[in-house]
């Protein structure tokens, strides 16, 4: 058996090796080749690198990608400047060729200074600007103005009773009649224009001290106070009498303490002398989105605003079928009485 056949093992692996080291000195003697070939590195034009052109200008862009580009609003002074505009922001109507300089001209709305616009950024080019509502709380830009409120917060509103709408009248026509008394008690009769009815007969008379009637509509609504003999001139027959005067207080919350003096027995023919009225008004609050919601007050209550809200800043005084008296306390602590007419809001001073 040869040599060859007997080491083909250690044959092979000598083989192996002398390609390796062949291969190995192929690369190393054809490194210094590659930068002719391909460039080893972003040389630029003029560099001896043809495999990215221009590439000179890596660097500078990615210096500018780091630069800080935030936009700063522009001052010219303290004013702001518009950079996005190249035209006047302002022209006078008359004269659309003529630019307006809002920190210069005169207002442009009357009394609103052009400064107060560009305080709250709003649009003065509207001939309603100064009525329009931005917020939409109901309140106008010249009410909120007026009332040095920010016209952009829906939660910042001038006074509620500037937009308190008076819608009607409503009340109760009633009377109440004493019939012939008997040692200082008196029945009494009630009637009303709903139909409303009481009534104490002359055999449960009601004695001085006591309240009374003790059903509905009015339970324990009247309180006899007592009676006296005063002279009367009867001017039917035109001759001086004795009549019988019964007072009687009423017990409503509202009129705890009204007394009612009424002749005894109360006819027919004098019954409408002595009609009284239990007046409320119906209202609405024409802004923060309830307007034409109505809600009812009493005379002589007080009240809220908005309606449900818990604290009672406001007094109805006075309901008339023309008019209510509200009276209130403004910004300033003062105690304020304002009339409100029937389907108006009342004047306010600004």
């Amino acid at each position: 058996m040869s040599w060859f056949a007997k080491n083909y093992e250690k044959a092979a692996l000598g083989g192996a090796v002398v390609v390796a080291l062949g291969l190995g000195y192929l690369g190393w003697s054809k490194f210094g080749g590659v930068d002719a070939d391909f460039g080893t590195g972003l040389k630029g034009v003029g560099n001896n690198n043809t495999a990215v052109p221009g590439s000179d200008l890596i660097p500078k862009a990615l210096q500018s990608l780091g630069l800080d580009r935030t936009w700063k609003q522009a001052l010219d002074g303290e004013r702001p400047v518009d950079l996005f505009t190249g035209i006047s922001l302002f022209v006078a109507s008359s004269a659309p060729e003529k630019a307006v300089d809002p920190l210069k001209d005169p207002p442009i709305h009357p009394p609103i200074p052009n400064t107060w616009w560009l305080d709250y950024r709003l649009d003065p080019g509207f001939a309603d600007s100064p009525n329009r509502d931005p917020d939409g709380d109901g309140f106008s830009n010249i009410d909120e103005f007026n009332a040095k409120t920010d016209p952009n917060n829906a939660r910042s509103f001038p006074a509620l009773i500037a937009k308190l709408m008076f819608a009607k009248d409503e009340s109760l026509t009633w009377v109440l009649r004493p019939g012939y008394g008997s040692e200082g008690k008196f029945p009494f009769t009630y009637e009303d224009a709903k139909g409303g009815k009481n009534r104490i007969t002359a055999a449960e008379m009601v004695a001085p001290g006591e309240l009374f009637f003790n059903k509905a509509p009015m339970k324990n609504r009247f309180k006899l106070l007592g009676s006296e003999v005063r002279k009367e001139v009867n001017k039917k027959i035109n001759i001086e009498m004795d009549v019988t005067i019964v007072r009687i207080e009423d017990q409503r919350p509202n009129k705890k303490g009204v007394v009612y003096e009424v002749p005894s027995p109360l006819s027919d023919e004098r019954k409408n002398e002595h009609l009284k009225y239990d007046r409320s008004a119906v209202f609405s609050l024409e802004a923060l989105g309830r307007a034409g919601k109505e809600f009812k007050v009493e005379e002589n209550t007080a009240f809220a605003l908005p309606p449900d809200s818990a604290k009672k800043d406001y007094f109805l005084k006075t309901v008339s079928p023309e008019s209510v008296i509200v009276e209130f306390t403004d910004a300033s602590g003062a105690r304020q009485t304002v009339r409100i007419a029937k389907g108006g809001f009342p004047a306010l001073n600004p």
